[in-house]
């Protein structure tokens, strides 16, 4: 289920991938994870010999266990705001732990009954840093920041028919790359997304609240949409109470002058506000239909 709260635009759906057909499902690559501080050229490759590598579970940092060390943080500056004119070494701000270097990871994954009629991407919510993406040997992509979630369209590069798919993540933190500490390696989760070719894109939705008064809230939702060709598009979009009850809906239809957008205003009476005491929040829920059929919701 597409879902956005209207303070934080968010979708976590399926944990599990299914043969059964689904119009999107996501998985999240916690379990089957190996790990090496070892460099090596090789280990993106589909034949690579992982077995002697560490096994993880993601979450993963590898620079939390240590040793302490101030030689892992040695910082040569010159702190100008302190008076400093000469560059002195500086130890400490990034804790002693050992974060910089190279790390690997890799792990499998297979798709049942995946067709070129889907489309596959891959999301990193935080890699630290510097991440280059393989699957199946050729590279996906590249993602210099650590703290930035980011995502790669994969597509191209999974096999079909559920066949087994190998995953190699190559991390780098350099020297004096940070002022604290940082964090190493796949520190936050890993998801795997599955849509069809007519879909809303990560990062599609946006919902803001242009007036919000005691006796009603309007509330405006942008929708964009990638679309595989010439189909007709309707877009069906409820807000939903803490019970999850609808309270108020839009049904919009797409023609080309839109652009590829959905633009849909909502109106919440005797809205629930959100406070620190009562922090109530509502639910925006999507559908979106091609030519009337469910294709992403």
């Amino acid at each position: 289920m597409r879902i956005a709260q209207l303070l934080m635009v968010l979708f976590y759906l399926a944990v599990t991938f299914s043969a059964e057909a689904q119009t999107r499902v996501q998985l999240t690559l916690k379990k089957g994870w190996k790990f090496s501080r070892e460099d090596n050229a090789s280990a993106s490759g589909i034949n690579f010999n992982d077995a002697s590598w560490q096994s993880v579970e993601v979450p993963h940092d590898w620079a939390i266990y240590g040793p302490f060390d101030r030689s892992n943080d040695i910082h040569r500056m010159a702190i100008v705001q302190d008076g400093q004119t000469k560059a002195t070494e500086h130890y400490g701000r990034t804790g002693g732990l050992p974060f910089t270097g190279v790390g690997w990871y890799r792990n499998r994954f297979s798709i049942p009954d995946f067709t070129g009629d889907k489309r596959v991407k891959i999301q990193f919510d935080g890699a630290m840093s510097n991440a280059r993406v393989y699957v199946n040997g050729k590279e996906a992509g590249y993602w210099p920041n650590g703290y930035n979630t980011f995502y790669l369209d994969i597509t191209g590069l999974i096999n079909n028919d559920g066949k087994e798919n190998v995953l190699a993540v190559r991390l780098e933190n350099f020297e004096e790359q940070s002022r604290w500490y940082p964090g190493a390696g796949l520190y936050r989760n890993v998801h795997l997304i599955v849509t069809d070719k007519t879909h809303i894109p990560i990062w599609g939705t946006y919902v803001t609240t242009p007036v919000v008064e005691k006796d009603v809230a309007r509330v405006n939702v942008r929708t964009r949409v990638h679309a595989s060709g010439e189909g007709n598009l309707k877009l069906v979009t409820e807000i939903r109470d803490k019970s999850f009850n609808t309270i108020a809906s839009a049904e919009n239809t797409l023609s080309k002058a839109d652009m590829g957008e959905f633009s849909q205003n909502l109106a919440v009476e005797n809205p629930q506000l959100w406070g620190i005491k009562q922090p109530n929040l509502y639910t925006a829920v999507s559908r979106l239909y091609e030519n009337n059929q469910l294709v992403d919701e």
